[in-house]
Formats: C-alpha cells, structure tokens, sequence
C-alpha cells in the first residue's frame, strides 16, 4: 500500500464497513465486524438503518452474530431482533447466555418475543426463557444467571474436583465462584467455597465440607432488597430460590451493580424528559419524537401557568423594566438549588435511608441549607442590583425575593420526592416539572409582589 493509500483510507471503522459492504463478500465482512472491539461495534451498528443494520446481521453466522448482538444496548439488540426472521433470530438467542437472551426478549413485544421462542429447537430452553422474562428486569429472578455448577450432597470433594477438571471447556465462560450442593430433589442444601475443595481431602464428603443453610434471596427479591443484602455484606453471589425452595440461579454482586447502574440512567432519562426507556440515535425518528412530546407537551400548559403570574403584574414590570432583568436570574438560581435538592433526596431513596414519611427531617435539613446558600445568593444578586441601578430597593426586593424563593425551592425539591415515592409515582419522572413551575411561579410573584409593594421607591 503507498502512502496516498494511507491518506485517503478511511481512518473509521463504519466507513471500512460501508466499502466492505458495497463489495458483498459476506466472508470479509463477518471477519472484519468480529475483529472489533464491542465499543467500535455498537458505534458501527448506530451509524446504520435499521434495514442495514438487519442486512448486516443476516450475512453473519449465528455465533458471530450473538457476539455482535451481546455487545449492543438491550434496546438496540432487541430493536434488531425483533426485524430478523423469528427462525434466525432464536438461533441466535439459543448462542446467547441466558439472563442475557432473556434480558433482550424482555425488551421485545410480546408477540414478537413468543415467536422466536417458538422457533427455538429446545422446547425446555423455551420455557425456560419464558420463566425468565416473566420476572421485572431488576429482581433476584431477572438478574439471576442461569450458568452456575451444581454438585450433588452424595458426592465428594475428589469428586466435584474431576468434573471441574475434565469438563475445564464448559465451565469457561461461567465466573464459579461458588460449587452449589442440591438434594435429589434440586433444593439446595449447602454451598461450597473453591478454597474448601481445595483444602479439603478428596475423599471428604461434599455434606461435610459445604456450608449449610447458606443465605439466600428469593427469585421474587426485589432490587432494593438485593441492594441492602450485597452492601451488608461482602457476597460474591448469592443463590437465588424459588417458590418451592429449589435452585432457579444464581444472583452475582456484579450484577446488582450493574443493575444500580442503570437504575441510575434511567432516573437521570427521567429527570431529563426522556420517557419509555432508554433512547439511541439509531432508533426512529418517529418513535423518538414520541417519547420527548410526552414530557415536553405538558411543560406548555406548566410554563403558562408560570408566565400568567407576569401577566397579573405587567404594569409592576413596565413601571420597573430592570426586574425583567433579574427575573429569569431568580427563578433560574432557585431551580438549581430545588435539582440539588431533588436529587439527594432520590438518592437517599434509592439507598433507603430516608422514608417517603420523614417530612419533617427534609424539613430542618433542607430548611437550615435554604436559608444558608439563599441569604449569601441573595445578598449577592441584591449588591449586584444596588450597583447596577443605584437603588437600595430594588437590591432588597431582588436579594429578598432570591433569599425567600430558595428556601422554598430546596423544600419542595426535598419533599417532592417524597410525596411522590408515597404515592407509588417515580420521582425522577415528575419531580423536574413540578419542581420548576412552582419555582417558576414563586419566584415571579415574590419579585412581582415585592417591587409592587415599594413600586414608588423603585422609580
């Protein structure tokens, strides 16, 4: 290759696909999308049409193409899925890990997620998935993995060392941490820790070295319940049980954080105005517009409301045309302080220590840090005004104004979330809206009030 080659090569790997592409060998392809890494993976796959994207994975086999589809998104994943032929699309998912083939047929709809576990050859593995994705994606049963080693009480240690020898390969991909030890009837009667088959005997009975009664979590634990146990204590994993008290997985600490990872996304989507779960550039356009007119369209009517208690004072406004200045400076600094707010409070919530009941702990906390941050802001924006206008008054009317309102803003963001959570609504979807037009609304009127009280002495 000459160096005029090097210069006008594509430098991205999205541009090597497209040529490759145009050239049709889907050979070269499939060499080329496996050789990089997840992360240029998922950047090639959003830089195509959904139609490209389908074509693309239709030119691969079914394990190249569940090694590309594992490294997407869920959503995205899913989005592919749900275009390929069921008959490809459940080889594909029978390549996948479980947990993970179940997290994207959860994402699927119904009908189109029962159709490629209908097309799967395995109709135990069908129903299996189906048991998985019957579960919410953040309890013990949606998290477990279904890829852990199992031994039975009647065994040893020399034994449980063989088989972990002689079957090295299919334990590759499992992270063993733990050797479960399972009755004949599958419920599970002690937990082996690697360390204990090694210094044990290898004649040493498997009932004798495991630990008995071990902790557990049900399949129907929810997440904050997982969180606390995994927090509490320094758990690797921990198996998860059903109704009947047999093995159905087993729940890993890095799942839980994973879990509290996206947990976390999808409260600052939320907060964001970003509805109906997680959102790509990849997706369509229509969709996408969708999910922000949900949250956006509702702002119209809240914003009015705001915007008509400047209509009740407009002849204040016109009187003293410089609080138009330091209006939007008002609300907008008193918001910032309410989103601190907010979000510590959903945070405590999140972690579980704070109650949606403890009104009056926001209450002094909060209270105490309003009037703190409002009387230094206020006094500075006051200072500001005074120079500005060389008018004493309105320093006061915009100092007090920005004091009060961030006393009120940092209430209500505390206490939002609160109210919310006790009412079964998500705090991070409506607490943003509600908290901005009542500052909004506040803010406005305790500047508007203010200077209309002292109009004579602002002129």
């Amino acid at each position: 290759m000459t160096e005029t080659d090097l210069d006008i090569a594509p430098t991205q790997p999205w541009e090597r696909l497209s040529e490759l592409e145009a050239t049709g060998e889907s050979a070269s392809i499939a060499e080329y999308v496996d050789s990089l890494s997840a992360e240029d993976q998922r950047r090639c796959l959003s830089r195509l049409s959904n139609t490209d994207q389908t074509h693309l994975i239709e030119q691969f086999s079914c394990e190249i193409a569940a090694d590309v589809i594992e490294s997407l998104p869920e959503a995205q994943a899913a989005e592919i899925l749900s275009n390929l032929e069921p008959e490809f699309a459940a080889d594909i998912v029978e390549v996948l890990p479980d947990d993970v083939g179940a997290d994207i047929l959860q994402e699927m709809s119904t009908l189109e997620s029962e159709a490629v576990l209908e097309e799967l050859d395995d109709a135990d593995e069908a129903d299996h998935l189906r048991e998985l994705t019957s579960y919410d994606w953040d309890t013990a049963g949606g998290l477990m993995s279904s890829e852990y080693l199992t031994v039975s009480t009647d065994d040893t240690t020399g034994d449980v060392i063989r088989e972990l020898s002689q079957y090295a390969e299919d334990h590759d991909d499992m992270e063993i941490q733990y050797v479960y030890a399972v009755d004949q009837s599958g419920k599970l009667a002690g937990v082996l820790r690697l360390r204990d088959l090694v210094v044990k005997r290898p004649g040493t009975s498997v009932v004798k070295a495991m630990i008995a009664d071990p902790a557990t979590v049900s399949v129907d634990d929810d997440f904050e319940a997982l969180q606390k146990v995994f927090e509490a204590n320094a758990y690797l994993a921990l198996p998860a049980l059903d109704q009947n008290g047999s093995l159905a997985g087993v729940v890993t600490r890095k799942a839980v954080e994973e879990a509290t990872m996206d947990h976390q996304t999808e409260d600052y989507l939320h907060s964001s105005g970003i509805l109906g779960g997680e959102e790509l550039r990849s997706m369509p356009m229509l969709t996408r517009s969708r999910r922000r007119l949900a949250w956006l369209a509702p702002n119209i009517v809240l914003n009015l409301v705001a915007a008509s208690i400047i209509a009740m004072y407009e002849d204040t406004l016109q009187a003293v045309i410089a609080l138009a200045v330091f209006l939007p400076i008002i609300s907008d600094m008193s918001g910032c302080s309410g989103n601190q707010a907010v979000a510590v409070s959903i945070r405590e919530l999140t972690l579980g220590v704070i109650r949606p009941t403890e009104f009056l702990r926001i209450v002094w906390k909060e209270g105490i840090l309003g009037m703190i941050n409002g009387a230094i802001l206020g006094l500075i924006l006051g200072t500001i005004a005074f120079v500005w206008k060389d008018n004493i008054y309105l320093g006061m009317v915009v100092g007090g104004a920005l004091l009060l309102n961030t006393i009120l803003s940092v209430l209500l963001g505390g206490m939002v979330p609160l109210l919310l959570k006790k009412f079964k609504v998500d705090p991070a979807l409506a607490s943003g809206p509600i908290l901005t037009t009542c500052t909004d609304m506040c803010g406005f009127f305790l500047v508007l009030s203010l200077a209309s009280s002292l109009l004579s002495k602002l002129g």
